[in-house]
């Protein structure tokens, strides 16, 4: 990329550190320090150079390094977070904070080789700075010498984060230089993702066990997990994300995945339960057998019994052939119980049996069939309260209840929606044939403001229907993502060309006030409909970049329709004297 190009926003501002001084509390009567709404540690220096030392020693360079860039990158995010609550306005001094605020925290000092620069509507990023004092790259120098790989990896996951946050798509800062390599300072360059080649290596934080994707990457096949797993070429679901809750859940997976323990998945609909199932089994022992998934939910009550225990023939009208149940088909495998709370009571008896006894009587037989299962069941519902209600076996909520894993809404893990968005515009745009730059700034805020009662689901479909919506090279933008009736209550704003933030007004139906307001607005700046007309067709052209079809399409016009208005428009300022409020501006 053109680090000069004149379309990118320059951060050259002058930081007045009362701005930050602002937030930040110290109450020593309470025993807190808050910077923001985060409650923060004074600590010392030796003591985190100490721990980093012994993970370094225990744990070996490649995984520590991949510790710290990843509580760097939660650090980021949640500065990034707090700037923008707080600071809001100005998305270009908003962004400088982010360097000066890790200088106070104490990390390093900062020294621009090519300051940072960006176009929200692009997606365009560059940024180059010297790190100079650089604790960590200093530690690591002093405890094992000059190597071959830079050591700056807390703040380059900070840096990772914060900007991934600010831009809403995923940034890459690779550190070029370092003390801990023998040179004088260290020196990081940040760029888009795509534009970087062989990011392996960079992306490897973002993958708390190697089940995990890294954004934009191949997903591994199950083969290449552990030694003693049985070989396959069957890719892993993808499961993307570097919050603390999403990890918490990876972990427990991590932990019950070399294991036969009954599983219990739950979440809302949409968090991804068939995922996390699909990747337990890939993991474990039984990766070679079969995996077998039956929703619960979705069979008829009368049939549920034949689908999960299998039927023999003539066991009711229409049962023409004898015919496996899951439990059959699953032997030796895993059995996924999706939606186990819609299960009739008079199911949830026969099921307890079979998990008790580890057998199947098929429906109109009488023979005993032996079965070696793993279940893995998941609930939409809470299954303590279905049992309260009366909905529930309590004894088969206690079977299934051996090993819960709590899987979060994507409203829990909002840091995770920049590179799940990144796998989707990638998926979609290859599967649709176009090329898709990135987000607007507008959208990268509606996406966070936006509650997600689908979650990563409701993502999904939302990118599809952006890639289907833009044309070929645009940025998707809010009216591409939400164009099917989502309610997006916060306040949204979009970069304007003066670099600062504006307000919008959210995708929902304005009422009569805000409308009356709008159209008031309008008549007092411009005095006429002729001059909001052509506002109107102005700002759909730069918005198209003189593409006269595209700005048709934006207002719903045909292209003559355009032209004809264009020419009227051009007609009208070629007659009015250059100092009429009509005519140079527009």
């Amino acid at each position: 990329m053109n680090k000069n190009n004149k379309t990118l926003h320059n951060i050259n501002e002058t930081i007045d550190d009362d701005v930050l001084a602002q937030y930040l509390r110290f109450t020593p009567d309470s025993g807190h320090i808050h910077l923001f709404d985060q409650r923060m540690l004074l600590m010392h220096c030796f003591s985190m150079t100490s721990l980093r030392q012994e993970l370094i020693e225990r744990l070996g360079l490649d995984k520590t390094r991949e510790i710290f860039t990843r509580i760097g990158y939660q650090q980021g995010v949640e500065d990034g977070r707090c700037l923008r609550q707080y600071e809001g306005g100005n998305l270009k001094h908003t962004m400088a904070l982010g360097p000066r605020l890790r200088e106070i925290e104490g990390f390093i000092h900062n020294q621009a080789v090519n300051r940072m620069a960006f176009n929200t509507d692009t997606g365009e990023f560059y940024g180059d700075y010297y790190w100079q004092s650089s604790w960590e790259g200093e530690a690591h120098h002093k405890h094992f010498g000059i190597g071959g790989k830079p050591a700056c990896w807390m703040m380059t996951g900070y840096a990772n984060g914060f900007t991934t946050t600010m831009m809403g798509r995923p940034i890459i800062w690779r550190e070029v230089e370092c003390v801990a390599m023998g040179h004088s300072r260290c020196r990081v360059i940040g760029q888009p993702l795509e534009e970087f080649e062989d990011t392996e290596h960079d992306l490897s934080f973002m993958k708390l066990e190697s089940f995990v994707s890294a954004p934009g990457k191949t997903i591994p096949s199950s083969d290449t997990l552990c030694i003693d797993q049985p070989e396959t070429t069957e890719p892993l679901p993808e499961l993307v994300g570097v919050s603390a809750p999403f990890n918490a859940a990876i972990h427990l997976l991590k932990r019950v995945g070399s294991t036969d323990a009954t599983v219990l998945l739950n979440g809302e609909s949409g968090v991804g339960k068939e995922r996390f199932a699909k990747t337990l089994h890939a993991i474990g022992k039984r990766a070679d057998a079969p995996f077998i998934s039956i929703n619960c939910a979705a069979i008829p009550h009368d049939l549920v019994e034949a689908e999960l225990f299998g039927v023999e023939k003539g066991a009711y009208t229409g049962a023409t052939v004898s015919r496996h149940g899951r439990f059959e088909r699953a032997n030796g495998g895993t059995l996924f119980l999706d939606e186990i709370a819609s299960l009739p009571l008079s199911a949830q008896g026969k099921l307890l049996r079979v998990l008790q006894e580890g057998e199947v009587e098929r429906l109109g037989g009488s023979e005993i069939i032996k079965i070696d299962v793993r279940i893995v069941a998941a609930a939409n519902r809470n299954l303590r309260e279905e049992v309260r209600e009366g909905r529930f076996r309590e004894d088969l909520f206690f079977r299934l209840n051996v090993f819960p894993i709590d899987i979060p809404a994507l409203r829990e893990r909002r840091e995770d929606i920049p590179l799940l968005m990144n796998v989707f515009v990638k998926r979609y745009s290859a599967r649709f044939n176009k090329k898709i730059n990135g987000i607007t700034q507008a959208a990268h805020a509606a996406l966070w403001a936006y509650g997600w009662p689908g979650n990563v689901r409701e993502l999904e479909n939302i990118v599809e229907r952006g890639v289907i919506m833009a044309d070929n090279g645009d940025n998707l933008d809010v009216y591409h993502l939400f164009s099917g009736g989502e309610q997006i209550d916060d306040v949204l704003f979009r970069l304007g060309q003066d670099g600062l933030l504006h307000k919008t007004l959210p995708t929902k139906d304005f009422d009569d006030r805000t409308t009356e307001q709008m159209i008031e607005n309008l008549i007092e700046s411009k005095g006429s409909l002729e001059a909001v007309e052509n506002m109107v067709l102005t700002y759909a052209l730069e918005r198209s970049k003189g593409n006269i079809s595209a700005a048709a399409r934006l207002l719903k016009m045909r292209r003559g329709q355009f032209e004809y208005r264009l020419k009227n428009m051009q007609k009208l300022q070629h007659q009015l004297p250059k100092n009429s409020s009509g005519s140079k501006k527009h």
